[in-house]
Parts: structure tokens; sequence; C-alpha cells
């Protein structure tokens, strides 16, 4: 196994600039560096992580807080984890999973044992107890969502308002106005998680603003939910021609469900999903119309935010709004004609 010895002397340095570079304890020109580097990538040496953290005083480690209990992994979700780990990497950071409760206790734990640099906050909640434990902590953290009043917090969250007010208006575009709302709160066990309370704010206003009347109904995040949620939505709403769907484990199911009740999807219904992504929204049989979560984009920002604060590159926090993009499937189409004998 090669030694750092090895390498300095593969590099024509001396040790000390090698450990300059391994710990990032001192800067090194750019040129030392890279020959520095490239030494250590032919004699196949591995940095020691341990060492590194003793000599930095860092870890190189950002935790990122996922509350698997409460909230089940999605396909959007795992693009964001991927998309951040991979930032983490390019910018010298591993991103660690840690899958809490959102319990503020065990962001203690986390933050007084000095495992981590810094932490992303996932699913956050409307008033959040987790960030005034980060706060009084002192650890670097930036949020994947908004608090209620998120002040100068840094974030970066799905424009999850506007994905809605765009998705109203396409379907009024097609004719529609009975238009209903269906999203999965019933089955997520996070109190006021943000998307959750904003989204359904946003539905009720923009439908009162044009007139409109607004039904909202909720069923737990899984297909079988949404097939049931069929049954609820014609009995609810008899008159509806239109679902926004911000529930992506359910939105297929609820496809399913109408079809075996004689709705066709989109001749007598239309759906658009909220907050998906493609690969999910073509498993519905018809492939369904949406507003695709922006993860990828939302993982790498989220990253560079805590990184940034790391690397002391603060300036202004970020605030960050990222929208999701429409995309066009065969779930939606015209209202559909109606006539009464």
């Amino acid at each position: 196994m090669a030694t750092m010895q090895d390498v300095a002397r593969r590099a024509n340095v001396s040790i000390a600039t090698v450990s300059f570079v391994v710990n990032s304890t001192k800067p090194v020109s750019p040129a030392t560096r890279e020959r520095v580097e490239s030494a250590m990538q032919e004699l196949g040496y591995r940095r020691n992580a341990v060492g590194r953290a003793l000599a930095s005083r860092r870890t190189h480690i950002i935790a990122l807080l996922f509350p698997a209990l409460q909230h089940r992994f999605s396909e959007t979700a795992v693009s964001f984890f991927t998309s951040a780990a991979e930032t983490a990497s390019e910018l010298g950071y591993n991103l660690v999973l840690w899958p809490v409760s959102n319990d503020a206790e065990q962001v203690t734990d986390l933050t007084a044992g000095g495992l981590v640099d810094g932490v992303l906050l996932m699913e956050v909640q409307m008033d959040d107890p987790r960030v005034d434990r980060l706060l009084e902590s002192g650890t670097p953290f930036a949020l994947i969502g908004r608090t209620r009043e998120p002040g100068a917090l840094p974030y970066v969250d799905v424009d999850f308002e506007n994905a809605v007010i765009d998705s109203i208006d396409h379907l009024v575009s097609l004719g529609h106005r009975a238009i209903c709302y269906l999203d999965g709160s019933v089955g997520n066990s996070l109190e006021n998680y943000g998307p959750v309370v904003r989204a359904r704010a946003t539905y009720a206003a923009h439908m009162a603003s044009l007139g409109l009347t607004a039904i909202t109904l909720s069923c737990d995040e899984t297909p079988a939910a949404g097939r049931a949620a069929a049954g609820e939505l014609l009995e609810r709403a008899p008159d509806a021609t239109a679902v926004i769907v911000m529930n992506e484990h359910a939105a297929f199911g609820l496809v399913s469900g109408l079809t075996r009740r004689g709705v066709h999807v989109p001749r007598d219904m239309s759906i658009i999903s909220i907050g998906t992504s493609p690969d999910m929204a073509a498993m519905s049989d018809p492939e369904l119309t949406l507003m695709s979560s922006p993860g990828v984009e939302v993982g790498r920002r989220g990253v560079v935010a805590i990184i940034d604060q790391l690397e002391g590159r603060t300036g202004k926090l970020p605030q960050t709004l990222v929208r999701c993009g429409f995309e066009q499937g065969q779930s939606t189409g015209p209202v559909p004609v109606r006539t009464t004998l």
C-alpha cells in the first residue's frame, strides 16, 4: 500500500506538502496540488478520512436528515439524493443520509457529537422544532423546504404554489371548471408539512379567484389508497371533470380506480400529477400529464448552499424556489360534453 512518503517522492514535494493537500490544512498552488493528486492516483494512495478530520478539525461530511419513519421514499426523493451526493463528491465532501424522526432531540444528538460539518434538513414543517435546535447548536445548515416564517434562513424549495396555479390554468384553458384536488396529507404524519399546507392554500385561493368551487380530498400515499379515492371523488364531486393530484404514489391508483368505475381518462376525467417524475408518470395507463419535480436541481442547489457556508462563501444566504416543469402526457384533454335527458 502506498504511503504519504511514496506520494511525496513521486510528486517531488515534501511530505508536509502532501499532508497539506490531503488534509486541506494549508493552501497549495494549483500546479503543486495537481502533481500531488496525480501521484496519489498513480500510486493508488487512499486518504485516511479519520486522520484528515483530526488534522483539519473537519469531517467533510454533510448529513442529509430525512424523517424516514414519517415519510416514505419516492422516485423524486431518490433523484434528489443522487444529485445531492454527486454534487457533494464533486466539491470534496461526503453526503450521508441520516434517517431520523422529526424529533428535535435526535438533531441534538447528531450535532453535539461533532460527527458532521453541516446539515441539510428535509421535509420541513411550517413550525419545525428541528430548525430551532440547529440554530442553538451553531451547526451550519440549509433547508430543503421552508418554515412558516423563514426570515433569513437559507433554503432551497420546490415552487409547488406556482405548480398548482399552472395546473389549474392549464385545465381551465381546456374548458374545465369542476377541478378537484387530491393530496397525501392523511398518510403523512408530519404535522404542518410545508408543501401540503402551501399547495392546499394556493389551490383554494386560485380557484376562488376564478370563481370556481374548491373540493379537496386526501388519501394515503399508496396506489391502493388512490384506487379507493376514485370512489370518494365520484361520490363527493359527481360533476368533476378534472383532478390535480399531489400524491405521487396514489396518482396511478386513482387512474386505475376511475377506469374500474367506467370513467375514462382523459375523455371523462383529466388528471395532472404535481411533483412527480417522468418514470412514475409512465407507470400509469394512460401516461400522466405532470408538473415534474425538479429533484436534481434542488439537490444540487441545496448542497452548494451548505458547502458555501462551510467554505466561508456565504455572502447573502440563498433563498431559492425551483419551479416544476410542465410535461404533456396522455391524461388530460378537453372538458367532456355532457348531455342531460
